[in-house]
């Protein structure tokens, strides 16, 4: 089963930016959507980022604007730029397959990459 591994997170002042890679190990070709998730300390894992494989995209209200979601399947890799960041951003974000625009998966999840976002 494909596998996937996230990088890119880091510590940021507000309004910087930060990319995010997903790197699959395997092809995402056959993943109609890809999305980017996030989990906040107490808060449950959510869908703020999708794309399809003919890149329709969609981003939840907190990312609109702000975030671009895009991938690449001849590299097997999902990326998530991230402008004008805000404290309330600051969460570990994973990539994974998003049937909807809610999220689901029939994959695993890989071990996130923390954003935080500071002065």
């Amino acid at each position: 089963q494909v596998q996937f591994v996230e990088s890119g997170g880091g510590l940021v002042q507000p309004g910087g930016s930060l990319r995010l890679s997903c790197a699959a190990s395997g092809s995402i070709f056959s993943i109609y959507s890809m999305g980017w998730y996030r989990q906040a300390p107490g808060k449950q894992r959510e869908l703020v980022a999708r794309i399809t494989n003919n890149g329709r995209t969609y981003y939840a209200d907190s990312a609109q604007g702000r975030f671009t979601i895009s991938r690449d399947n001849a590299k097997n890799t999902v990326y998530l730029q991230m402008n004008t960041l805000k404290a309330e951003d600051t969460a570990v974000y994973y990539c994974n397959e998003a049937v909807t625009v809610v999220g689901g998966t029939s994959y695993s999840w890989g071990p996130g990459t923390q954003v935080t976002i500071s002065t």
